[in-house]
């Protein structure tokens, strides 16, 4: 509608359409400028060298004439749509412009109906679509790789928060908003942004108010995003607030570097003075034959009115890109032509005649040819579009300004990031966009030091830090304030203290406590003080968990912590049958058993052939009691002389030795180690009784407890001082204390009647807070990082937390040991006896059926007593018997 509106007000103020003055000998392109800036101007003067040029070689567009028409948009965005309706109706082919993307989303859709390509080197919102806009080209790089450029920037020097000042108009809020994309890519942030008026209505007082607000902010790395007029005001008023001194960082987009390139002998010394240490980025061309040579020719051109910068080589180009474009359409039989809109035509007889407005029929086909230009080197370096229509390989210089005049620090390009080398020797490497291939020369900041700037400051121009620190009734060695005094003393402020000493800047602070004084306070409340404004830091005991850090950011942990749990424990008392615990019954039983079946096996191996093991039944019975009982102690006095009876023997002592080696170990343990006299054994079985739990106040163990294990609230009391830690657990108030392992280790020093159990059953540890995105937390989480590395926090540790009262053994004692742990041994010996008395077995039947063949025809039971006479008579007998038995068959 506002276009619409627009175009009646046109047509109106001229009251009628102009006649077509297409000429066939005569190609039209337009240009849309504010002449009076320093980028209009410079383009002005290459557009009009670019004609001359074009038009002085006859075989570029086959003997036709090259004309431009110059348009003064004067910053107003109605004239500049006067000036584009007016060469709609001058049959022209192609129009360069407009200068700011405000008018050019308002003439894209002029361009779009009437098929006139719109080409662009200023106008560089990011926002463009092509499928929108179609015929709207930016043959310059648009904002997005100009920001891309300066977050790499940013996050180069190490800071992760900037403040945006630019002007109130679409292209610098839509770059403004491409920038924080890419800063958030990096993990940085715009944390506040400063509008100002657009172009010719921002004044001093305008400027100067919203300076005072980002003075005032945390932030001092600055990005100005606006145009020539209104950016130097900005330094101007930043100068007269002592913006530009030490400790600030400024960042420019390309405004600055096209008034350095082309008027910098015009700039005041005051106004030189207020850009000193800025960064600013050039549009990056590189140096050729073609470029020298136009420069050379510049002052010519310009009378000396001007200096030449980057826009005024793309305007060059932008009119060669055009009759190149044309030059193929005319190669390729096309006709220049124009026709009437029928939607336009159809209004013709309504008193804003509309039907002046013409169609250019080869349109698409030249806006074709100039996206397809791939073929041809300009003063800005090789032509062409990719994909996104974007310029071939985006590139900046990077540019510090620094009295009299300015210095190059590197480049940045697309395709390896932040480099002292021209991107041009970079396209012969591959793409390397690393951290430690990003490179830029040293830097002349504010305030003309070479020292890097912070990039930030305490809020409110430094006032002291309002430190939160809980006000702790127990546990005081880590927190707890100096009788008589407001001073803080513990481990947790001597670690604060110690932190804040490395730091390469002074911290303005000062100590409150938080709490009561009668209860330790909640460490969520103090958190989330935090964010409430109340406080800006808090120190203490606080433990690094989840939903305190979605809050707040915490610094490096200089303390580990986790929960644990704590239970009573007991000595075991001295008994006249403590010896008997270490094994089961069934163990004692199974072990004497096997005594016993060894040495009735060992017997009968041994019995035939050992006189040791044979004489009076009374006496063999002994034998075999002393003989298996002795092999306990190695000490037993028979010999074994059977193969078979030493195999048996030497399995036996194996076992003898790992049973008597695994009493031995438990037996000490019994009578040394301290026992535990609560069922609770971990988390497992705390989770699975009835029993009830404490903790300590203002600790998070609470609502873990409930939250993350499902313990019922009701299960749990609350304790305030290890004192009563310690009357609870004795008296059975509770059956175990869950609590972090800091407090506990100290608890347990001095208390000997109690241990941990099971397992820490989370991971955190003890940090100091700070708002989000504060960059004293980083700086802090270093300090820590240095104390741990030198040893100064051991020895903080040590000086607080080292306790040597109570010499604690947190090892419990083992269970009695059963008999599955030694099934396998008894299993192996019993095999090796039942297969030794079966072979002993086969042997004793061979050598019976030898000595009396003649019993096989008596009766079993004669077989079978002459069988056990046989094996219970000594060896020699029998080989004597047979002996005779033979002598008496041969005398025969």
């Amino acid at each position: 509608m506002r276009l619409v509106w627009l175009v009646h007000v046109y047509l109106l103020s001229i009251g009628a359409f102009c006649e077509e003055v297409s000429k066939s000998d005569v190609v039209n392109i337009g240009a849309i400028f504010t002449f009076s800036t320093i980028n209009g101007n410079v383009a002005r003067i290459a557009m009009n060298a670019a004609v001359e040029d074009v038009n002085s070689d006859p075989s570029i567009l086959g003997g036709k004439t090259l004309t431009i028409s110059m348009h003064d948009s004067n910053y107003s965005g109605f004239l500049g749509i006067i000036g584009a309706l007016n060469y709609m109706e001058t049959d022209t082919v192609a129009i360069i412009g407009p200068q700011s993307s405000s008018m050019a989303h308002i003439l894209s859709h002029l361009a779009n109906q009437l098929h006139v390509p719109l080409l662009s080197f200023t106008a560089l919102d990011p926002t463009f679509s092509p499928l929108q806009f179609p015929y709207f080209i930016q043959t310059a790089p648009n904002d997005l790789f100009q920001m891309t450029a300066i977050a790499e920037m940013v996050s180069y020097f190490g800071y992760r928060e900037v403040t945006a000042v630019f002007s109130d108009d679409d292209g610098s809020r839509n770059g403004i908003t491409a920038l924080g994309e890419k800063l958030a890519e990096s993990r940085c942030k715009i944390s506040y942004k400063a509008v100002i008026p657009p172009v010719q209505t921002a004044t001093w007082d305008q400027v100067k108010n919203e300076l005072i607000k980002v003075k005032m902010m945390e932030s001092r790395v600055i990005v100005l995003h606006t145009c020539t007029k209104t950016g130097l005001l900005v330094f101007e008023v930043a100068q007269f607030l002592g913006m530009m001194d030490r400790g600030y960082v400024w960042i420019a987009t390309t405004w600055l570097s096209s008034i350095l390139d082309s008027s910098e002998s015009q700039i005041s010394p005051k106004t030189s003075k207020s850009i000193q240490g800025v960064l600013t980025l050039r549009l990056h061309t590189p140096d050729s034959k073609r470029k020298r040579a136009f420069a050379s020719r510049w002052n010519q051109l310009s009378n000396d009115s001007i200096g030449l910068n980057a826009y005024g080589l793309y305007a060059y180009d932008a009119v060669w890109m055009i009759a190149n474009a044309v030059k193929v359409f005319l190669d390729h039989g096309g006709t220049i032509s124009f026709s009437n809109d029928p939607s336009l035509s159809s209004l013709g007889e309504r008193t804003l005649n509309l039907g002046a407005l013409s169609i250019f029929d080869g349109g698409k086909q030249i806006l074709n040819n100039i996206l397809q230009t791939n073929n041809m080197t300009g003063l800005t370096g090789p032509l062409g579009f990719g994909p996104d229509r974007s310029p071939i390989h985006p590139s900046y210089d990077i540019i510090n300004v620094v009295r009299p005049g300015s210095r190059q620090i590197g480049y940045w390009s697309n395709y390896s990031g932040l480099s002292v080398m021209s991107p041009e020797m970079l396209y012969s490497k591959p793409s390397n966009h690393s951290s430690s291939s990003q490179q830029l020369s040293s830097v002349v900041w504010p305030g003309e030091t070479t020292i890097q700037p912070r990039g930030w400051v305490f809020p409110n121009n430094g006032r002291q830090l309002r430190i939160g620190v809980p006000n702790r009734v127990s546990y005081q060695d880590f927190v707890s304030r100096v009788e008589g005094n407001d001073t803080l003393q513990g481990y947790c402020i001597d670690v604060f203290l110690a932190a804040i000493k490395l730091l390469p800047y002074p911290v303005p602070y000062k100590f409150i406590l938080f709490g009561d004084g009668h209860k330790n306070p909640s460490y969520t409340e103090l958190v989330n003080m935090i964010i409430s404004n109340v406080f800006d830091a808090a120190v203490g005991d606080i433990a690094i968990v989840t939903n305190r850090t979605k809050i707040v950011d915490f610094t490096q942990p200089y303390v580990e912590s986790g929960l644990v749990i704590v239970v009573p424990i007991r000595t075991m008392n001295s008994s006249p049958w403590a010896f008997l615990h270490p094994f089961t019954p069934l163990m004692w039983g199974v072990t004497a058993a096997f005594f016993l079946i060894v040495g009735v096996v060992v017997w009968i191996l041994e019995h035939r052939i050992n006189d040791e093991f044979r004489g009076p039944p009374k006496k063999q019975f002994v034998t075999i009691l002393w003989f298996s009982f002795s092999t306990m102690f190695f000490a037993h006095r028979e010999n074994t002389v059977s193969t078979l009876g030493r195999l048996v023997l030497i399995i036996w002592l194996f076992v003898v030795l790992i049973i008597n080696s695994s009493y031995t170990a438990s037996l000490t343990s019994i009578l040394t180690v301290q026992q535990l006299s609560s069922p609770i054994k971990g988390m497992e079985s705390l989770i699975s009784s009835n029993d009830l739990i404490g903790f300590q106040v203002g600790s998070f163990a609470e609502n873990y407890l409930i939250e993350e294990m499902g313990i019922a609230k009701s299960r749990l009391i609350a304790l305030g001082s290890p004192e009563e830690y310690a009357m609870a657990l004795e008296t059975g108030t509770v059956s175990a204390v869950v609590d972090e392992r800091p407090y506990v280790e100290l608890f347990l020093s001095t208390n000997c009647k109690f241990s941990i159990v099971g397992q820490e059953f989370t991971k955190s540890g003890w940090g100091f807070a700070f708002p989000r995105d504060s960059p004293l937390a980083i700086d802090m989480s270093t300090a820590l990082l240095t104390l741990s590395e030198n040893g100064d926090l051991q020895k903080i540790h040590d000086k607080w937390l080292t306790k040597k009262t109570c010499s604690q053994n947190f090892e419990l004692g083992s269970d009695q040991l059963n008999l599955t742990s030694f099934w396998g041994l008894f299993l192996i010996c019993g095999i090796v006896c039942v297969l030794a008395l079966l072979i002993y077995l086969c042997s004793m039947l061979r050598k019976f059926s030898r000595y009396f063949p003649e019993l096989y025809d008596t009766s079993r039971f004669a077989r079978v007593q002459t069988f056990l006479s046989f094996v219970n008579e000594k060896e020699e007998v029998s080989k004597s018997r047979l002996k005779r038995k033979r002598e008496e068959m041969s005398s025969l």
